[in-house]
């Protein structure tokens, strides 16, 4: 229910490619993800980086059209593609994939996650170990949480009532195409979002979310 063909527009994805070794779409997190990241080898700038932003390590590759504003701190591996804003003081820690027409936003601090084409993370977000479908926008001070507090795998509570086990330590969000969060939000590690859903500002999120949601409050009290 979760594969990414169900969450995500792949016809005439610029990074299709990266789903091919899974059926679920959080399988590619962690060390699949890593392993994608491995083949991108040296540097490769086709685009605009400008001065006082920061470039550390190999496997970077910078897209045509794309800009790296000062400030900016890109850690390799890094894929960022065509014509994508990496915004003052963003900082990318690493195993992140970023398709072409996306932002990421002053003060945004993404690590091993993906954002597929036209996903925005404009100001103040945190994205770890995510996946931002198409064109989803996350308003300023979005924070995708990653870590559980009691030490234990991630566990993904199903709407449908189902558990299921990731066995991953770390997972944040992922994301349907065209999801629209508000300012502030937060959601739990494991969470996940049909396409099209919807979340209010200022809110807490726990779930995976097998069909479209509009969450208008908290949902986070412990079941």
């Amino acid at each position: 229910m979760f594969s990414p063909s169900e969450l995500f527009k792949l016809e005439n994805l610029s990074i299709k490619d990266i789903f091919d070794s899974v059926d679920q779409a959080h399988e590619i997190l962690g060390d699949p993800l890593k392993e994608y990241c491995k083949q991108f080898k040296g540097r490769e700038i086709n685009g605009t980086v400008m001065e006082g932003a920061t470039l550390v390590g190999d496997g970077i590759y910078i897209g045509e059209g794309s800009i790296v504003e000062p400030g900016a701190y890109i850690k390799g591996p890094a894929y960022i593609g065509k014509n994508t804003e990496i915004r003052h003081s963003a900082y990318l820690r690493g195993n992140v994939v970023v398709g072409d027409n996306c932002v990421v936003g002053h003060c945004t601090e993404v690590k091993m996650s993906i954002f597929l084409d036209g996903a925005k993370a404009g100001h103040f977000a945190y994205v770890g170990d995510s996946i931002l479908g198409n064109d989803v926008n996350l308003g300023a001070g979005t924070k995708l949480a990653n870590l559980k507090i009691i030490e234990s795998d991630v566990m993904l509570h199903v709407d449908t009532g189902e558990k299921l086990v990731t066995g991953l330590r770390k997972m944040g969000a992922i994301l349907g195409y065209g999801v629209e969060i508000g300012c502030n939000a937060v959601t739990s590690p494991g969470t996940i979002l049909a396409p099209k859903s919807m979340v209010y500002p200022a809110i807490g999120i726990k779930g995976a979310f097998s069909k479209r949601v509009i969450l208008r409050e908290s949902n986070m009290v412990r079941k």
